[in-house]
């Protein structure tokens, strides 16, 4: 929703990013100065970005990745807060909570936050293999922080039809008694624009491809069908 140039202005005009909302108050010794603490925004201050496709968004940042923030400290339930701060104003319809499929505090927060997650994968072997993994990972985090996110299904991604992995990988989710029913029917197709269309700062729907467009509007509707009904 913001391309390059966009973000960076936006983060040097001082926009919020989730860093912020996972921040808490920092503490910092020196002899010269002495303890210097540094307050976290408060939630009334972390404002998403307005966005020209009619969205709001609160981007990432590179730094996240060396964000210190152990399990055990409550950090893992800011982000169901922020959110219960935003639900109050009731100005949204629906917030998407964009993730890493691997077990980290994110995903635990993600999930306390959520009332239901989506699943994306490709239809090879290594990924059709990891699900079930992933399925383990997230029934432990629900059983140990009471969570009672659903899951509203399974997505697959980079699909080229005419392969014969696509074709197993269909077989084996509508014959598994586990993943059969969250299978969607539309799926995301293998299309080299989209990478391309990365590098140049473009967005997916401003892909001159009506399939590709297709299929994103039917997994739309997929989704607001199992989560409304």
């Amino acid at each position: 929703m913001l391309n390059g140039d966009d973000y960076v202005n936006y983060l040097e005009m001082g926009g919020s990013t989730v860093i912020d909302i996972f921040n808490y108050t920092k503490a910092t010794a020196s002899v010269v100065s002495g303890i210097n603490e540094e307050d976290a925004r408060p939630y009334e201050n972390i404002k998403p970005c307005r966005t020209s496709r009619g969205f709001d968004i609160i981007p990432s940042k590179l730094d996240l990745f060396r964000f210190e923030m152990a399990p055990g400290q409550g950090t893992e339930h800011k982000l169901r807060n922020y959110l219960n701060h935003i639900r109050q104003q009731d100005e949204y319809d629906l917030c998407i909570i964009d993730c890493p499929p691997t077990p980290s505090v994110w995903m635990t927060s993600a999930l306390l936050a959520s009332d239901y997650y989506l699943i994306p994968s490709k239809p090879d072997p290594i990924s059709m293999t990891g699900l079930d993994l992933l399925e383990g990972i997230i029934k432990e985090r629900k059983e140990n922080y009471s969570c009672n996110c659903k899951c509203a299904g399974l997505v697959l991604t980079v699909v080229e039809k005419i392969t014969k992995v696509y074709q197993e990988a269909v077989n084996y989710f509508s014959q598994s008694q586990k993943w059969k029913r969250f299978l969607y029917d539309p799926m995301v197709p293998k299309r080299t624009e989209i990478a391309k269309g990365q590098l140049d700062g473009r967005f997916i729907l401003d892909i001159e491809d009506v399939e590709l467009k297709r299929q994103f509007s039917a997994i739309i509707q997929e989704f607001l069908k199992r989560v409304e009904g």
